[in-house]
């Protein structure tokens, strides 16, 4: 079933000012009584795919015309539930999040549940609890592009470092279990080193290192997020490794967000491909869906009019799981998986101002 037209025709008719807030600032357009007043907490501002985020919800906000307040919970789950209360206490009628434990924020969504205050999860899906929405792509298919991409470009033999997000995140679970399912049932040639991470950066390459020291024939990494990005290519080049794709020491490298370092990344040659998870898009249903929870809207699983398809995860979760491409340098398909370029405009990271 597609979404109703009828509403979006609805909500792109809305006009009105929303204060451009800066990350975990309080303040609000205006007192007017007309437009809802909405929160949206920034799980963390240290990431240039969270700082895209923060910079397309203001500009939605006001697109849909909604009053805004932001917190920043800066990855920490006690700082969120603080952030909720501060919402509640606001008055607010729905609230945007995006949970880095996706395990320990059920007493905070049970307590927004019984405040009848409407809860959309972005990019992040609770584990246990009820919420009107979830955004989110689908990051299973994140963990098989990497593998079909890596199998693809190995020759179905050698070792790959997989640099693994949080675990205690639906996402890092996620990606790591189809990764490692695909490569097992369709590259079982090839060995793959898990390392966790936590989404650290320096802990990622401080194991990437390791790792390579103890396997200097590592052929390829597959890193959840961008967060690992500079630190590998550090390591790489330390090591003599960060060469042409053509030269044979080559190690293909596979990323995970699709921020504009990465488009360029891939268009010199230092990476070879990145899966573009949609940092606008994240924005602007967030938004949409708390919009339509204010108006009393329902949804249904099915296909949308914006090119993604909503699925029931559990009784009373639905989720909304938006388009996400393989991003390479010649747009190929691999493993039977397309690919768009990288210098391909429809893609968020080549339209940052």
């Amino acid at each position: 079933m597609r979404l109703r037209t009828a509403l979006c025709s609805a909500v792109s008719t809305l006009s009105a000012l929303a204060l451009l807030t800066a990350c975990g600032s309080g303040s609000t357009s205006s007192s007017s009584s007309d437009k809802p007043l909405v929160g949206v907490d920034y799980p963390r501002s240290d990431t240039d795919f969270w700082n895209s985020y923060i910079k397309y919800t203001p500009q939605y906000a006001k697109e849909l015309g909604l009053d805004l307040k932001t917190t920043n919970s800066q990855n920490d789950v006690a700082k969120l539930t603080a952030n909720a209360q501060t919402f509640i206490s606001q008055g607010v009628k729905g609230l945007a999040m995006a949970p880095q434990d996706t395990a320990a924020i059920a007493p905070t969504l049970a307590q927004l549940e019984a405040k009848k205050i409407p809860v959309v999860t972005v990019d992040t899906r609770p584990d246990t609890g009820k919420v009107f929405m979830v955004v989110r792509a689908d990051n299973r298919a994140y963990g098989e592009k990497a593998c079909q991409y890596l199998g693809t470009k190995l020759g179905g033999k050698g070792k790959v470092v997989m640099l693994q997000g949080g675990l205690d995140s639906i996402n890092g679970r996620d990606r790591t279990e189809a990764f490692n399912d695909c490569m097992k049932k369709n590259y079982p040639d090839i060995k793959v080193f898990g390392e966790a991470t936590n989404w650290d950066g320096a802990v990622a390459a401080q194991k990437l290192q390791t790792d390579l020291t103890a396997h200097p024939d590592i052929k390829g990494v597959y890193m959840q997020s961008s967060f690992a990005l500079s630190g590998t290519l550090q390591v790489l080049k330390q090591k003599g490794l960060l060469v042409d794709p053509k030269d044979k020491k080559h190690v293909f490298i596979v990323s995970n967000d699709g921020i504009p370092e990465e488009l360029k990344d891939i268009a010199a040659g230092k990476i070879d491909a990145t899966v573009s998870q949609p940092a606008d898009l994240y924005a602007k249903y967030a938004l949409y869906y708390l919009k339509a929870a204010i108006d009393g809207k329902t949804f249904k699983p099915g296909k949308t009019d914006h090119d993604s398809t909503i699925i029931q995860v559990r009784e009373g979760v639905l989720e909304d799981q938006l388009s996400a491409p393989l991003v390479t340098a010649d747009g190929g398909t691999y493993g039977g998986v397309p690919s768009v370029k990288s210098d391909d405009k429809s893609l968020w990271g080549n339209n940052l101002g």
